[in-house]
């Protein structure tokens, strides 16, 4: 550990970075009942903490080393590091990227002058690819994690921790990839201050360090997710393992829908964007404080990245609640008759509804996808009472992923009981009884037979309904739809509607 802390205390890394923030995040710790601070890596001009150990290696070449050129492997934010450090010392930067790698990351790298060359589906195939070409041309290595040098760039960033905060810290939270950041954070911590904690998190696909830690050697996984793309590492590093195994307290494991919470909590309080791997240490937390109770005391969790493809952002925020179990999901079934659908309504009560999807297509039996705004898991079986003591089955598919990634935008189809269906496209009020008056304004004896709405967070919901009324009633109908006043509109004789639904 002194090798390390004299390496992190000369290391060489403010010609490029900044001493990032470490910011109060007053709603997660009112949430949590503990303070939680971020240490705002996010901020770095690139984005990443990775231009840190990138510049501290690449600052020590010697002028000959640099005049061959450097080249790395990096799913995205290390290349931004090794792109901006080459550029800053003057010399060629060779990034080996996998064809996974978002297009922000890949754009920036070419923005700041990296040679980009995409390869392979994971970072340990590019890493293959980068080493061939090292040896094939004599360029330099930097690698992203398994480098002393670049380990000590990424301690520097535990060493602004305890500077920034000096009062003691329970615990420090840092995402873990190939490990390099973890070493560098906790080689400082544990030399300076050996009382605060310092806890890994990664993802439950993608933990390699964790299997790694636990067998005593390094694991290759046969596969990573690659939802957090920037800790999607087959294999970790030899000295990342070492010191991850002698200097880590504990670990955490996480999924995609609670690290989508995360993204959304630290919106919240800095209104930033992570990417995934930049919220893992955000999940983490969240997680390591219910599983052991903690209150009262102060937590850090370094988010480490901010590289977002923007359209990922609606994934996101489709699964963030439900990893913050403020969702639940639901298939319930109710007659095929009048008056049903009102009835699970009225055992809904004043709940929030976040979702409703249901075509007809039988005449005995109704199946309806219902999304609900809960506070916690807890109210789950009460819940599903309200829907028993209607006499309607109900299936919880909160941890059901078929459901939550493909079968509600499914829902639907033709269906060969809908004659004099009517299809309307209503804006209702976002507020609750807005979707009982449409019940309770409507004639008994029209039948709905579609209906579709999905929260998205606006002060009006967006609904398509399907409803069956006689041609006898379309005048009582048009004198519904004008009490009513809501804006809609006629999408009877869209042609979509005829090729999809009809």
């Amino acid at each position: 550990m002194l090798d390390y802390l004299q390496r992190i205390l000369n290391a060489r890394v403010y010609d490029v970075a900044i001493e990032s923030p470490l910011h109060l995040a007053n709603k997660l710790s009112a949430r949590l009942d503990n303070q939680v601070w971020l240490k705002r890596e996010d901020t770095q001009p690139t984005h990443s903490f990775k231009l840190r150990g990138a510049y501290n290696k690449m600052a020590r070449l010697t002028p000959a080393e640099l005049g061959r050129g450097v080249i790395c492997s990096s799913a995205g934010n290390h290349a931004q590091g090794v792109a901006l450090a080459a550029q800053k010392l003057g010399c060629k930067a060779n990034i080996v990227m996998p064809v996974t790698t978002p297009e922000l990351k890949s754009d920036a790298v070419l923005a700041l002058g990296g040679n980009v060359i995409l390869h392979g589906e994971s970072y340990s195939e590019a890493y293959a690819h980068a080493l061939e070409l090292q040896q094939r041309h004599q360029y330099v290595f930097v690698h992203p994690f398994d480098d002393p040098d670049v380990i000590a760039g990424q301690g520097t960033i535990g060493m602004e921790i305890l500077r920034q905060h000096q009062h003691p810290i329970h615990a420090v939270f840092v995402a873990i990839g190939g490990g390099g950041l973890i070493s560098g954070v906790a080689a400082y911590i544990k030399a300076v201050r050996p009382e605060t904690k310092v806890i890994g998190v990664q993802m439950v696909d993608s933990d390699a360090m964790i299997q790694s830690a636990e067998a005593g050697y390094r694991i290759e996984l046969d596969d990573v997710g690659l939802f957090s793309d920037g800790t999607a590492v087959k294999m970790v590093g030899e000295e990342t393992l070492r010191l991850t195994r002698k200097l880590v307290d504990d670990f955490v494991r996480v999924d995609t829908d609670v690290v989508c919470a995360a993204i959304k909590d630290a919106f919240e309080d800095t209104r930033s964007i992570l990417e995934p791997s930049g919220a893992l240490s955000i999940a983490g937390l969240k997680k390591y404080v219910a599983q052991h109770d903690l209150h009262d005391e102060t937590l850090v969790a370094i988010t480490c990245g901010a590289n977002m493809n923007f359209d990922r952002l609606r994934f996101v925020a489709e699964r963030a609640d439900a990893g913050d179990q403020r969702e639940t999901l639901f298939a319930v079934t109710i007659p095929e008759a009048r008056g049903s659908f009102r009835s699970l309504c009225e055992s809904i009560g004043q709940r929030s509804v976040t979702e409703f999807s249901y075509r007809l297509s039988d005449r005995k039996e109704a199946h309806v996808l219902v999304g609900l705004a809960i506070r916690n898991r807890d109210e789950v079986p009460e819940i599903c009472q309200a829907f028993a003591d209607q006499g309607f089955a109900a299936l919880d598919l909160a941890d059901d992923d078929l459901a939550k990634e493909h079968l509600r935008y499914m829902v639907g189809g033709r269906s060969l009981l809908n004659e004099n269906e009517l299809l309307y496209r209503f804006e209702f009020p976002e507020r609750p009884g807005a979707l009982m008056r449409f019940l309770s304004q409507m004639h008994p004896h029209w039948n709905i037979s579609l209906f579709h709405y999905r929260n998205q967070g606006a002060n009006f919901g967006r609904i398509l309904v399907g409803i069956q009324v006689p041609a006898e009633d379309l005048p009582a109908f048009g004198d519904f739809i004008e009490a009513l006043g809501y804006h809609c509109v006629d999408e009877t004789k869209n042609p979509v509607y005829e090729l999809f639904l009809r």
